[in-house]
């Protein structure tokens, strides 16, 4: 085993441990830095709609009825609890375990792809940004909301200063920013803001004809 993939294995152990108190762990960012960000990136999905890192299945509420959903996660323990909401719901969801960066779909399945606070802690971010352009249809829908590099250059001390702790712990970032990297690859931004000092990054981006 490669030095990445033991890193890898490492991080992917982390979470697992960490899906029973996870919830309770992103309420306060979700009260204090999100601020109706996932009502908002579940509202931008339509058709087939796949989520990418869907966790303990935080955002499956706040999906429009309409949409077929599908949602895929590294972590055993956290899907659990993502079927666990998911049957709550009384709707038909499929939970799949997968790996963002190798996406078990064919090319062009879905209009809409959303990850949502998931890219932070993948392990390769373009990669899984590219299995999520792959998966989606022409003109197809690419929705993302994550926290990024502030804007402001203290607080960008901060996160590099945070980052020498949580990379190695648990391969969470807090300096990457996905919307340079869905512009490189030519997407077509049609929604962006980014608040809280920069911290929090929305977007909305369409995959060619």
């Amino acid at each position: 085993m490669t030095r990445a993939s033991r890193r890898a294995a490492r991080w992917h152990r982390y979470w697992d441990k960490q899906a029973g108190g996870y919830d309770r762990m992103i309420a306060g960012w979700d009260r204090r830095l999100l601020a109706g960000s996932r009502e908002w990136a579940c509202s931008r999905a339509s058709g087939d709609v796949l989520e990418v890192a869907v966790g303990t299945g935080l955002n499956l509420p706040h999906y429009p009825a309409d949409v077929a959903l599908t949602g895929v996660d590294l972590s055993g323990r956290m899907l659990d609890l993502a079927r666990g909401r998911a049957a709550d719901l009384d709707r038909p969801i499929t939970l799949l375990h997968g790996n963002a960066q190798a996406l078990p779909f064919a090319d062009g399945s879905f209009d809409t792809a959303v990850c949502t606070l998931g890219l932070c802690a993948i392990p390769d971010p373009e990669a899984a940004l590219g299995e999520m352009v792959r998966v989606l249809r022409p003109g197809g829908r690419l929705v993302l909301l994550d926290h990024v590099s502030s804007s402001a250059w203290p607080v960008r001390a901060g996160q590099w200063l945070l980052e020498r702790v949580t990379v190695p712990l648990a391969g969470e970032h807090y300096l990457r920013r996905p919307y340079l990297s869905v512009v490189a690859r030519g997407l077509d931004v049609t929604e962006h803001q980014r608040f809280r000092l920069g911290l929090v990054e929305q977007l909305v981006a369409r995959k060619s004809r």
